[in-house]
This record gives C-alpha cells, sequence and structure tokens, in this order.
C-alpha cells in the first residue's frame, strides 16, 4: 500500500531535479577558445562588430571577420543585446539568483535589478530606448505545455517599466480575452519606440501579437509565431516556427512577411530554439548548439536562398552593431 506522504515527495524531488538540470546547463562553461582574450575592461559598443557571449562572458568580433579574433569583457552575461550605444545584460549571479543591467557604450551599468528566472531573451530597441527581457520561471522549457515565463519592458528615457506583459489587455482575434495560462516571450520593438511585436501562448496556441506599451494592450496577428525578431525595414519578421505546430518536434527557421503574413522557410534545416537577430536587412543571426549543448553563431539569407555559414564558434546571442 503507497503511503500518502509519497508522491508529493517524490513530486518535490523530480522539480529539484529538473530545476537543477535546467541551472547546471545555464551555468556551465563551454570549451576555451585559444583565441579568446578574457577580462578586457576597455571594450566599448562600437559600430561594425558583432556583439556575443562567449563563455558566459560579453564579447565582440569584428563584423568583418566574425571568426577572427574577439574581445572577451569581463562582465558575464547569459544573454546579451545592444543598439544605439546602450546594451543589456542578463546573467545568473548564483544558482538561484539572477539579474538584468542595462549598460552604456563603454559597458557601464545604467540600471540594474533582479530578475524571477533564468535569462532567456532580450532587446534593446534600434534607438537604445527601449528594453526588453524574457525569463523562464524555475528552468520550465518552452517544449513543455505547462510552461511559465515572464517578459518584461523597461523605457530607459522615462524610467517606466512593466514587469509583465501579463498585465496588458488582451484582444484575440478581435475579442478581449484573459486566462490564467497566458505567457509572453521574445519581444522585438518598432522604430517608434511604442510598438512592439512579441510571443504570446495560451490554451495551447502560440500567437504573434503586435503590442502598444503606452497604452498597455497587445493584440493578436497570426499563430505559430515565436520569438520574432523585426527587420531593420520593418517590413519582416524572423522567427522560429514549430515544425507540424508542435514545439516537441523542434523549430523551422523562417521570415513572415507582415502585409501578406507569407511564411518563407530559410535555407536552415536544423531545429533553432532562439530569438534570430537581423545582421542586415538581409541576413539573419542564430545560435546553433550541438548535441552537448555547446553553441556556435551562424547565419543564413533571409530570403531563403543560399546555405547556413558559420560566423562565429563557441559563441552565441548574436546582435550586429
Amino acid at each position: 500500500m503507497t503511503r500518502p506522504w509519497i508522491r508529493p515527495v517524490l513530486a518535490v524531488v523530480a522539480a529539484v531535479l529538473l530545476i537543477g538540470i535546467a541551472v547546471g546547463y545555464a551555468i556551465s562553461v563551454h570549451p576555451a577558445d585559444s583565441r579568446v582574450a578574457h577580462g578586457s575592461d576597455s571594450m566599448s559598443l562600437a559600430p561594425d562588430q558583432l556583439l556575443v557571449v562567449t563563455q558566459r562572458h560579453l564579447a565582440t568580433v569584428s563584423a568583418a571577420d566574425p571568426n577572427g579574433a574577439r574581445q572577451v569583457s569581463a562582465l558575464s552575461c547569459n544573454r546579451v543585446y545592444a543598439a544605439a550605444g546602450t546594451g543589456v545584460c542578463l546573467r545568473q549571479d548564483s544558482a538561484w539568483t539572477y539579474s538584468l543591467h542595462v549598460l552604456d557604450r563603454n559597458l557601464k551599468d545604467t540600471t540594474s535589478f533582479p530578475l524571477p528566472g533564468l535569462p532567456n531573451r532580450a532587446r534593446v530597441s534600434n534607438s537604445g530606448r527601449m528594453v526588453s527581457w524574457t525569463t523562464f520561471i524555475a528552468g520550465e522549457s518552452y517544449t513543455t505545455s505547462n510552461f511559465s515565463t515572464r517578459t518584461g519592458i523597461l523605457d530607459t528615457k522615462s524610467g517606466a517599466q512593466v514587469q509583465s506583459l501579463e498585465a496588458f489587455a488582451i484582444t484575440l482575434d478581435g475579442k478581449p480575452y484573459r486566462a490564467i495560462d497566458v505567457n509572453f516571450w521574445g519581444v522585438t520593438f518598432t522604430a517608434d519606440d511604442n510598438r512592439f511585436y512579441a510571443t504570446m501562448s495560451t490554451n495551447g496556441v502560440r500567437y504573434l501579437v503586435e503590442g502598444d506599451f503606452a497604452a498597455r494592450t497587445v493584440r493578436t496577428i497570426t499563430t505559430n509565431v515565436e520569438c520574432p525578431s523585426l527587420s531593420p525595414d520593418g517590413k519582416r519578421i524572423a522567427f522560429k516556427q514549430a515544425i507540424d505546430n508542435d514545439p516537441a518536434a523542434g523549430w523551422r527557421l523562417s521570415v513572415l512577411d507582415l502585409d501578406t503574413l507569407r511564411v518563407t522557410h530559410l535555407a536552415e534545416t536544423r531545429s533553432i530554439d532562439d530569438q534570430a537577430a537581423w545582421l542586415d536587412n538581409d541576413t539573419i543571426g542564430y545560435t546553433v548548439r550541438d548535441s552537448s549543448g555547446n553553441p556556435t553563431v551562424w547565419s543564413t539569407p533571409a530570403d531563403g536562398s543560399g546555405q547556413p555559414k558559420l560566423l562565429v564558434n563557441d559563441a552565441e546571442s548574436p546582435a550586429a552593431l
């Protein structure tokens, strides 16, 4: 006969093990690259560079020679992004604590605050004014049906901050909507520093939504769009599309035309779990992980032509400066 306390104890143990695996993965250090010079304190967010994370440190490489020598900052980051001299660094400070740091062009903190979960996505608007972040709560995964995320936005000029987009009013298929299972992730900003796109999940469906930061509203546009990234011309969105509409089957890197909602699958056929970045108006950059979880940065044409190209070994979280 099963004792009544056995099941809850086993559930707690299983949860702790899952969290431990996620945290262990997040804080693992990849094999060192002999060309990496660690701990530079003279770096800056200069033009014509590619910003990445290497061995859990913010780093830059030449955009013209991305797999050449790199500069590695002493700043520890799990996820980075930057634009117009503003950077954002999401990092894990200890096994159970996380934080966000807004950086100036010399990588000095201008704002920082704790985060409620494992760092996952980060973006800065093209003007450098708006910053967004997404974290996993308790290290859960996109491939599960009951994961939880927290996605927030900070206006660095006014100081206005929203800790969770779940507080926004939702319009789903033209009607007001509210549900306890709503999650948001992967913000990307438009040129006006007010509107944005993101992914919203509810009732097992993942939607592309357009948001209005000032009005605190979002509305659905289409389905099966995750981790959107708006093109420099504002006309297309790079995203990961769940294969057969099932995240457990993996994702296909794709581009959505916002006028027609036509989807173009890109030449990259490996499963990509990343918020891709536009390196220019015609090229998408993204992270690929091997079977051991080791990351590399690749690129592929945004029109579906050509072939994927390796850009940076032992690196992830690319952002074109």
